[in-house]
């Protein structure tokens, strides 16, 4: 009697049963969707900095994807970025733009971006960033004698920047430039007392010469006409007095739809950064679209793990994996976030 019951429990089962689908791999940091997306989010991060310069991508921390409906995904990016000797003025494309090395006192760039990406255009929904400098005691330790960040408002940097665009002014035969902002500054006490600068510039409607007589009515160049550029000095002060500039305009930039110049609305001047008082300009980038739609928020989700938190979940995974008998020569794959370290970590 039992198995007779058993025999038509078994004819009552449907015959194919529906198997739920798999929920899709997480995306990795060094997928190639995983890339694409930190370039478009770099490069909207460099498109919209006014101050100091451009930010190279050295490691994706982490990603998430969270699908919104069809073709809509919402993309959450953790990425850490290097400075590169690019001012954000300089039309050099980011690529041809050298990342700053570790003994040049390197600043690193920590960003949140909120990307969409609907029918596969992206676009960005929001963004978090701030940039911090190495520690000097790291860059001593690996490089006692190099030297060190200086604050911009030091007196030997702005000492400095004055004698060196005077002296590039008096030299020249082109246009008076004037200051638009310090853009870092070193100092070096051994074996020589030095301070080495860089700036931004522009260039006024006078020309040097004219300025010799009525600096006052040297005014910006309009943003149709506008020309910026970018010097550096290093004036020794012990054990004897030297100064030596090179000073160099970028020629009128014309923005396109493709390529956005990020500070065309500069021809009013950036802010000297001598007041500021810190030894790097701060990436302190926020921005909410104000047209997301709710199911998209402008708001970082909590769930978002940090780069930290992250690595050891890896680390505990792959530990964790190895408890379970493996044929031989079985690889564990390697985990999904943090992504590789393109320079070097500070």
């Amino acid at each position: 009697m039992k198995a007779l019951v058993a025999l038509i429990l078994l004819v009552q089962l449907p015959i194919h049963q529906a198997v739920p689908a798999a929920p899709p791999a997480p995306l990795g940091c060094d997928d190639p969707e995983s890339e694409a997306a930190a370039e478009f989010a770099v490069n909207y991060i460099n498109g919209h900095s006014h101050h100091g310069y451009k930010f190279a991508l050295n490691r994706i921390d982490n990603i998430r994807v969270l699908p919104q409906g069809l073709n809509n995904d919402v993309i959450f990016l953790e990425l850490d970025l290097l400075e590169t000797t690019c001012h954000i003025l300089s039309p050099t494309p980011l690529a041809n733009c050298t990342v700053r090395s570790f003994t040049q006192h390197a600043v690193e760039g920590d960003c949140d971006v909120k990307l969409q990406k609907r029918d596969g255009t992206l676009s960005v929904l929001a963004s978090k960033c701030h940039s911090h400098a190495d520690s000097s005691e790291d860059v001593l330790q690996l490089c006692p004698d190099c030297p060190l960040l200086a604050s911009l408002n030091n007196t030997d940097v702005l000492t400095t920047v004055t004698a060196a665009l005077n002296d590039h002014n008096s030299k020249t035969a082109d246009a008076y430039l004037r200051l638009l902002e310090i853009g870092r500054a070193r100092i070096q006490h051994h074996p020589a007392h030095s301070v080495s600068v860089e700036f931004a510039v522009a260039a006024t409607n006078c020309s040097a010469e004219e300025a010799k007589t009525n600096v006052e009515a040297c005014q910006l160049l309009p943003e149709e006409e506008s020309n910026f550029g970018f010097c550096t000095a290093t004036r020794v002060i012990r054990p004897s007095e030297d100064l030596r500039v090179d000073c160099q305009l970028y020629g009128h930039q014309v923005p396109t739809p493709d390529t956005p110049f990020p500070c065309q609305d500069t021809s009013a001047g950036l802010l000297p950064s001598a007041a500021q008082g810190f030894t790097n300009h701060n990436l302190r980038l926020s921005h909410n679209n104000p047209v997301a739609s709710e199911s998209s928020s402008s708001e970082f989700p909590t769930s978002v793990l940090s780069a930290k938190s992250v690595a050891k979940r890896a680390v505990a995974e792959v530990a964790q994996h190895d408890k379970v008998p493996r044929p031989v020569g079985f690889v564990p794959p390697p985990p999904p976030c943090p992504g590789k370290i393109r320079h070097f970590k500070i």
